[in-house]
């Protein structure tokens, strides 16, 4: 398995993979022509040096997906963190250590850009995605908070 930053030419497949699952199919529209939304978060992302969208490819196959944002922050003396959003792994790859892997790659990518925490939100439905994230041995030390701006 190798992880690259995601191209222009895997957005259909991320997108697919963003709708396969009961929250995403309700938010994501994985139709093709994707929508221009699509184009223009990805153009975002791709030319901030901050952002990084992280594809995990198996015999030139896209089998998972990640977003690392690095925050600078003044806390823990003017430290940064890496933030975790996005996570998917294809539904045909799903209980073979295709995430451990993911994470593990994200954690490390954490380190080389210096961070001094890596944190993630999960929706609290995804109770099995939770304990996942536990045993990989993050702590839901905080209560978050969203507000939607969509309303």
């Amino acid at each position: 398995m190798k992880f690259r930053q995601a191209q222009k030419k895997d957005l259909p497949q991320l997108v697919q993979m963003l709708a396969d699952d009961p929250l995403g199919a309700k938010r994501e529209n994985p139709t093709l022509p994707l929508t221009e939304s699509y184009l223009q978060a990805f153009a975002t992302i791709d030319k901030d040096p901050n952002n990084e969208l992280i594809v995990a490819e198996q015999d030139q196959q896209i089998i998972g997906m990640l977003q690392l944002t690095f925050i600078p922050y003044l806390t823990y003396q003017g430290s940064w963190r890496c933030l975790i959003e996005g996570v998917r792994v294809h539904k045909d790859h799903r209980g073979q250590g295709v995430g451990r892997l993911l994470f593990e790659w994200a954690i490390k990518r954490g380190r080389e850009r210096s961070c001094q925490l890596v944190q993630l939100t999960s929706d609290k439905q995804r109770s099995d995605a939770i304990r996942f994230y536990q045993q990989l041995g993050f702590v839901p030390s905080h209560e978050g908070f969203k507000l939607s701006l969509t309303s």
